[in-house]
């Protein structure tokens, strides 16, 4: 992965408009006509993908490419050593895309899904786009200029500083089973969620639907762009190892367990929850 030329385009925050058509074009003529229609396949890891999937990846790629040549694009239906070989120069920008995160509502009918692109340099998200195609919901943010929702400001919600009073978006699934327990203890938060799409999560922790989250296992095109937003919003985040205490940050195709609050409090009352690691 090349350094950008001289000459070349810079994506910024006055793309992020431009963008956000583009991931509506994309998911009008690749997403929603398919949705009910198509059946997923099991890949390697278990997880699915569609038809859609491929599709909107293709489609995106062709495009960011015609737009801002010589910015590579890092895709999660990418094999492994393609997307290896797109981290290699660390320092260098490149568009990070889930083409359809949430494949599994997709593909079930559940309407939670969503397009995540996110464009990274040199280790951290500086322009993220995420675009809920059901609700016609498009997340945006650029790093220091804050988050919008279809080009209004947002910033999260609490209803009080107790953990007990909030609501929490939780992944049960990439959870040690033995953690389960103390997590759901009286006091914890006062009840729980699952969207089952990343992308739509950090974006809904954003824009005040939520406080509280923690998922165990995320990988980059999960919170690349999601992140961004969330933490542009005001909400505060942290990302470990699965097996870490400490928080960890950069570009790496490793998962990541995510936690995260509406605020500084909520966030240091449930880290101590928490406890990490996660797995002991």
């Amino acid at each position: 992965m090349g350094s950008e030329s001289p000459m070349q385009a810079r994506p910024d925050s006055a793309d992020l408009d431009a963008l956000a058509q583009l991931l509506r074009e994309v998911a009008r003529d690749e997403i929603l006509p398919r949705f009910r229609r198509t059946r997923g396949t099991a890949k390697a890891d278990g997880s699915l993908v569609t038809d859609a999937d491929l599709a909107v990846q293709r489609r995106l790629l062709a495009a960011c490419e015609a737009r801002w040549p010589g910015i590579p694009l890092l895709g999660e239906e990418m094999s492994a050593a393609e997307q290896e070989r797109l981290l290699g120069d660390g320092g260098a920008a490149f568009w990070c895309l889930d083409p359809l995160d949430g494949t599994s509502n997709f593909a079930c009918g559940f309407p939670g899904f969503a397009v995540s692109l996110a464009l990274l340099r040199g280790g951290r998200a500086e322009l993220a786009v995420i675009l809920d195609p059901l609700r016609d919901e498009c997340f945006t943010a650029a790093r220091g200029a804050g988050a919008r929702l279809n080009g209004e400001p947002i910033a999260p919600f609490t209803p009080s500083a107790r953990l007990a009073d909030c609501l929490a978006v939780v992944d049960f699934k990439r959870l040690p089973a033995a953690r389960i327990p103390e997590l759901i203890a009286p006091g914890a938060f006062r009840s729980q969620r699952n969207l089952g799409a990343v992308a739509l999560e950090w974006c809904w922790l954003a824009a005040g639907r939520f406080q509280l989250y923690l998922h165990g296992g995320q990988k980059l095109w999960d919170y690349a762009a999601g992140r961004l937003i969330a933490d542009e919003a005001g909400a505060v985040s942290a990302l470990f190892a699965p097996d870490g205490d400490r928080p960890i940050d950069g570009v790496s195709l490793e998962p990541r367990a995510a936690l995260a609050a509406a605020d500084r409090t909520l966030f240091d009352q449930w880290l101590e929850r928490i406890a990490p690691p996660l797995r002991r």
